[in-house]
């Protein structure tokens, strides 16, 4: 039996939102019904989604009438994929006016922001979920799954190596992410994805966090010190940035042009910036310990200039080992222009020179076993669809369900969750200046429980 769809919006109509307009406009369970941003051109951008896909055009509202937009659109769902220090603007009245929210990674950039997120959902009892879509990866589940059946015993300690190639770990020194304020730094923006992970896959918290982290390849100085800076401002128009593999071509991608180049007459947003020019607050190398409150440590590093891109992490337990190897790309060639059609320079489709994907589980006194895998490259490892399916209901539902009603199998995020992994980032960035280790619950208090309570997600 069909039922009346849910009236969602989306604040925040950049790159990222595609995946939602898209998303909720396959279900027949959801209507976008509004759109919120102050860059008008980007709104019409999607909506000709919208219209290309058979679904009538939303309404278009600016950011100062969020709160008339709810009531008068009569809004029951709200997507928020704006600029990340903007998150806790829209979650938060959202939350008071009864809304289902679905916040895009991070959840915030910083404790303040945090708390008063956690503050109201605790208050008004409503449901924000966090959209770590690397959970919904099969070969991120068929881990857990293996850590959680005791394959390797008691997990004493996890190595965690991610490397973002110079395609792809470039672009956060072109837009709005290099600037720490707006994004919270790489700590916080892109490896609270993975430390959502690790969180998720030990059902476990972190306790204390310490790291040390550098501006070591972008940014002005550094790009002068490796010979490797060209003098302009942004790309487009630069006689400079004609040949440069570092420069970004908006004018040669349909939708970087529609999304991006046009909508600077708008606001005048810049998203080809030179990524050794400047300001750059952010770092590119960071390494980072984190002990967990049953005990088990991370080690992790994050490389943001590598020639190829991709990711191990490796599990030491009491009766063995269990070690992922992914290549999301063995090499790239220094080429500036993107093909994607959704304008996308990573996780829409798979890199032209991707490689493989290995798990292997190495018992105590055994030989080691090669776990089979179903792997891909594309909607970030398979994860973008299974996380709709998840928060959506399915495309080929009848009226739909909002939910995924298999959530045991495909566990959405919480706000717990995303303040957790937003923690080690925070904890993270001020090791970085202070040089001292940093408990999570001094910096986000009340959050950790005590060891032994720890719930299971």
């Amino acid at each position: 039996m069909s039922r009346t769809p849910l009236r969602a919006a989306i604040v925040g109509t950049g790159h990222r939102a595609q995946t939602f307009t898209r998303g909720l406009a396959a279900r027949p369970g959801h209507r976008l019904a509004a759109l919120c941003d102050p860059n008008p051109t980007r709104m019409a951008f999607h909506n000709g989604l919208l219209t290309a896909a058979g679904e009538p055009a939303a309404t278009t509202w600016e950011p100062d009438r969020f709160a008339d937009m709810l009531a008068k659109e009569d809004i029951d769902e709200v997507v928020v994929t704006t600029v990340d220090a903007e998150h806790d603007r829209y979650i938060v009245p959202a939350l008071r006016a009864g809304c289902r929210v679905v916040t895009e990674k991070p959840m915030t950039v910083d404790a303040a922001r945090c708390a008063r997120i956690l503050d109201t959902v605790k208050a008004t009892g409503n449901s924000l979920t966090v959209a770590f879509n690397y959970r919904f990866n099969p070969v991120h589940e068929k881990v857990r799954a293996l850590l959680a059946e005791g394959r390797i015993g008691e997990i004493l300690s996890v190595h965690f190596e991610w490397l973002l190639d110079t395609r792809h770990g470039a672009d956060y020194f072109r837009r709005w992410h290099r600037e720490k304020h707006n994004s919270g730094g790489l700590m916080v923006h892109k490896s609270s994805h993975h430390f959502d992970l690790v969180n998720w896959w030990l059902a476990d918290e972190p306790q204390e966090v310490f790291g040390y982290g550098r501006l070591a390849f972008y940014g002005r100085d550094a790009g002068e010190r490796h010979g490797l800076r060209r003098a302009y401002e942004r790309a487009h128009g630069a006689e400079a940035a004609a040949d440069d593999p570092f420069a970004l071509d908006l004018a040669a991608n349909d939708t970087l042009r529609a999304l991006y180049l046009d909508a600077e007459q708008d606001d005048g947003y810049l998203r080809d910036r030179n990524v050794f020019g400047g300001p750059v607050t952010i770092e590119d190398d960071m390494a980072v310990l984190v002990r967990h409150t049953r005990g088990a440590t991370m080690t992790y590093h994050l490389t943001a200039y590598s020639p190829w891109e991709g990711y191990r992490v490796m599990f030491n337990g009491s009766a063995g080992r269990l070690e992922l190897e992914v290549e999301e790309s063995r090499w790239q060639a220094p080429v500036t222009r993107v093909t994607s059609n959704s304008g996308a320079l990573h996780g829409d489709t798979a890199a032209e020179h991707a490689g493989g994907a290995r798990l292997t589980l190495r018992p105590l006194w055994k030989p080691p076993v090669d776990i089979p895998l179903d792997a891909a490259h594309e909607a970030h490892g398979g994860g973008d669809p299974r996380m709709l399916d998840a928060l959506f209901g399915p495309v080929d539902a009848d009226g739909g369900s909002p939910v995924d009603p298999e959530g045991a199998r495909h566990p959405t995020a919480t706000e717990r969750d995303g303040a957790l992994a937003l923690a080690v980032g925070l904890a993270a960035n001020r090791c970085f200046e202070t040089g001292r280790p940093v408990a999570v619950r001094d910096l986000v208090p009340g959050l950790v429980e005590q060891a032994g309570q720890v719930q299971a997600r």
